[in-house]
């Protein structure tokens, strides 16, 4: 049993460390989470998306057979007309048979006038359309595949966006909260030397002028504490617009920032890539869809061919029987054989769009990779930045605890403690700033490498 609790005594430390450490992390993470649902500009892509998703399913169905009900109802009189001399015709014929059956089997008929306006005339009937082979349809579908993958695609890069600024505002939060805490202290420490003041005062070691600086150091100190506070809710603001949330939000700035410091100094040693950046997967989709528009011009000889069937009646005064009824059938053919050269026109100016296409893919990967590489150059530079304000700060912590136990023997003059106490809280102040440069250069390494993993959809 005593094993086992120094067994658990000795892993405790580290399992609350783990979950406190787990729990920081989340909770930056569910910030991000948060404005990846509610930041209104990313919802505004979705549409996009929505609607590139809606264009690729339009160019799918027109694959499929179209149908359609179609009418048309016609009458009239007058106008042109036309004779049939049938009277004059038959009869004579008619005449005869009477006379040689010896009845009147056969009447006399007159001519016929008719007129080519129709009268009380209709035509219904439902029309089918289907392309047997037509390649722009094909064509067609491909591209708004590829604009669909390109709408995708800056979606993601504005998440890979707002995140850094997400991150960097929250980083600028803490540190201004924390520049109000070194304020705070430092204007503590005034306080407690004015106190000091007053005590040798009253003993007749000190000086009125001595108080009277240590007022004038509280004010200085109070004034910059206000200047704080406002970069504090500016922060604030900020962080909270971009989660699309109430400006007087409550922030969370509870973190781990030695473990966060840890973590970016194993990432700084890996080598610096932009394969997986989405303007990069952009510029190569639009080199594509270029190439498809090429493709799609030079194949402008091929045939199209489509099927049509008509069922229906047609017929005068609303007559449907046996004899109204109809169908048509067949194919339709449509082989170009010359348009004034304009497809070849087409053809050059698809070229030139994918050879525009390809050398702005390489300037971008050619930028990208030099960004990167500042990126981490400035990030290496902040850790050393930050290691030599560690140091700074210690040489000042130090100082000052020497200088004020000396200034209470007497030893040191309260000028000295005035400049133990400036450096000590500039020296706290540098280490912040340092501290939250670094974590800012981590995130803005991390968005020049698209290195932080998004929850695909």
């Amino acid at each position: 049993m005593k094993k086992h609790i120094q067994i658990f005594a000795f892993f405790f430390p580290f399992v609350m460390l783990f979950t406190k450490v787990s729990s920081q992390e989340n909770r930056l993470q569910q910030y991000i989470d948060s404005a990846l649902k509610n930041n209104i500009a990313l919802q505004q892509k979705s549409i996009s998306i929505e609607k590139a998703m809606f264009s690729l399913k339009t160019a799918k169905s027109l694959f499929q057979p179209t149908l359609a009900l179609q009418g048309s109802y016609q009458t009239g009189e007058g106008g042109r007309s036309i004779s049939f001399p049938v009277g004059d015709l038959l009869n004579p014929v008619y005449s005869t048979l009477n006379k040689l059956t010896s009845s009147n089997n056969f009447p006399q008929i007159s001519n016929v006038e008719t007129n080519f306006f129709p009268s009380n005339f209709y035509d219904l009937r439902v029309n089918t359309v289907m392309p047997i082979y037509n390649k722009d349809i094909q064509y067609n579908k491909q591209l708004q595949q590829q604009q669909l993958e390109i709408q995708k695609t800056d979606a993601e890069a504005y998440k890979r966006e707002l995140v850094k600024n997400i991150k960097t505002a929250f980083y600028n939060y803490h540190a201004a909260m924390r520049a109000v805490t070194i304020y705070e202290n430092g204007a503590s420490l005034a306080n407690e030397g004015k106190k000091v003041n007053e005590k040798l005062l009253a003993n007749g070691k000190g000086l009125p002028a001595y108080i009277l600086r240590a007022e004038s150091e509280i004010s200085q100190l109070s004034a910059q504490m206000n200047d704080a506070q406002k970069q504090v809710e500016s922060a604030k603001m900020y962080f909270n617009f971009l989660l699309n949330k109430g400006l007087d939000e409550h922030v969370d700035t509870t973190m781990n920032t030695e473990w966060e410091l840890q973590q970016i100094k194993q990432e700084n040693a890996l080598p610096v890539s932009v394969s997986g950046r989405e303007e990069i997967k952009i510029l190569g989709n639009l080199v594509e869809l270029n190439n498809t528009v090429l493709q799609m011009n030079k194949d402008y000889w091929y045939p199209k061919l489509n099927g049509y069937l008509n069922l229906g009646s047609q017929s005068n005064n609303w007559k449907f029987n046996q004899q109204s009824t109809y169908y048509l059938g067949g194919l339709q053919l449509d082989i170009p054989i010359f348009n004034g050269k304009r497809n070849q026109y087409k053809i050059r100016q698809a070229e030139l769009d994918k050879q525009t296409a390809s050398n702005n893919l390489k300037q971008a990967t050619q930028q990208l990779n030099l960004s990167a590489n500042m990126a981490k150059n400035n990030l290496s530079a902040s850790l050393l930045n930050y290691t030599a304000s560690q140091k700074q700060l210690e040489a000042a912590s130090a100082y000052q605890r020497l200088i004020e136990r000396g200034y209470r023997e007497g030893v040191n003059t309260y000028i000295e403690t005035l400049d133990a106490r400036n450096q000590l809280i500039n020296a706290s102040l540098l280490i912040n700033i340092n501290e939250f440069k670094v974590l800012i250069a981590a995130a803005e390494l991390e968005r020049e490498t698209a290195s932080y993993q998004l929850q695909s959809k």
